[in-house]
């Protein structure tokens, strides 16, 4: 059975989920982690895509973009196909880092855009204090 196309539109607010495979974790150093937010920043640049917040969870992580000139397709291939790559390299091993696709959700902007950057903040701040939040606030 097919999957279903992802809705992508210039200007979407989405909200991506991505696990490691196995719920494994996916960031094991700060170093991962470091690498992660580099790639993601060049990325967010070179596709003009707005990110209002971030975390990043030992297992899993959340981002919440605007959809810029690139489809959010092409900035999570390029995001998720490098990190894994230098992730397999750094830590010597191989095969698949994260579980099947990434999940999208397309939000509504007024009634949740702020209770879901309130999420995605708070998320990490009671367990690992590594999200756009947490990372700023000290």
């Amino acid at each position: 059975m097919p999957r279903k196309a992802r809705v992508d539109a210039p200007g979407a607010l989405q909200h991506i989920i991505c696990r490691g495979i196995e719920r494994r974790k996916i960031f094991w150093t700060d170093d991962d982690r470091d690498d992660f937010l580099q790639r993601l920043a060049t990325v967010l640049v070179e596709t003009q895509t707005p990110c209002y917040a971030w975390a990043l969870m030992a297992n899993h992580f959340h981002l919440l973009v605007r959809t810029g000139n690139a489809p959010v397709a092409q900035l999570m291939r390029r995001l998720l196909s490098g990190y894994a790559g230098n992730f397999n390299r750094r830590h010597h091993r191989c095969g698949l880092l994260f579980y099947n696709r990434y999940k999208s959700i397309l939000c509504q902007e007024d009634p949740y855009f702020l209770e879901l950057i309130r999420y995605i903040h708070l998320n990490p701040c009671t367990r690992i204090p590594f999200s756009s939040r947490c990372s700023t606030s000290g």
